[in-house]
């Protein structure tokens, strides 16, 4: 199942997620590029949204406004809808109204492999090689990763930092696009808040700061998290052809 967290209220864009995406709210977009995968559920805290899901064919759960990440919104959502432990959970931002569906599934045929053969991860996600030019932007997450591809280190910046400064200095941006089994999201959400978590605002150190791995996958997007006006106006140029 993918699942949707669709917070009203955004502190750097305001209702964003209700902006006009070629002819569609940009929740309803997202819903609609990813919806040919699997079953897709929009979870949010605000009854304008719910309205707008059913009215474009799509359910949705209400849940609180009190959240302090979309995975904890999710969360709510898997447990209201009484899903099995072992369903693939994806969390998809609904900021991401370009993502391309091949990034969905990489994410989704890794979740299945962990499950299949007993890994010890507790989340999957994705990356893709950057630029050194947007590696220093603090918007695009940026990735460390180990031998086995997974996650050492989130950050908002530039890192690794390249102390003899290679001319062809390696950057991974992280696509904040999230695969668990209903399990591992319950157990994600039942950690302590972290202390790296409330510095960097990325959610998914709450992982690494308590033990747990955090399986990385190379994909190929284009796609961004549309978190300005900026990013608006960007992405419509990019993708408005």
């Amino acid at each position: 199942m993918i699942i949707i967290p669709a917070r009203l209220n955004s502190s750097r864009f305001e209702n964003k997620i209700l902006v006009d995406i070629l002819g569609l709210p940009m929740v309803i977009r997202t819903a609609k590029q990813v919806s040919a995968l699997d079953k897709v559920v929009i979870a949010t805290d605000s009854q304008e949204v719910i309205d707008l899901a059913k009215e474009h064919g799509f359910d949705a759960v209400m849940t609180s406004s009190k959240h302090q990440s979309g995975t904890d919104r999710i969360n709510e959502a898997v447990n209201k809808l009484n899903l099995k432990d072992d369903e693939i959970i994806v969390n998809v931002q609904a900021d991401e109204p370009f993502i391309e569906e091949e990034v969905i599934k990489a994410v989704i045929n890794r979740v299945q492999k962990v499950s299949e053969e007993n890994e010890d991860i507790m989340i999957t996600s994705c990356y893709k090689k950057i630029t050194s030019e947007l590696a220093d932007d603090p918007n695009h997450v940026k990735v460390v990763l180990d031998e086995n591809k997974n996650a050492i280190y989130f950050s908002r910046a530039k890192v690794p930092y390249h102390r003899d400064h290679y001319e062809n200095s390696q950057y991974y941006g992280h696509l904040g696009i999230y695969g668990f089994t209903k399990k591992s999201l319950n157990a994600f959400c039942n950690l302590k808040a972290s202390s790296l978590e409330n510095i960097e605002k990325l959610e998914q150190l709450r992982a690494i700061d308590n033990g747990h791995k955090i399986a990385m996958v190379e994909v190929q997007s284009k796609s961004f998290g549309i978190d300005t006006q900026e990013d608006l106006q960007n992405a419509l140029k990019i993708f408005n052809k």
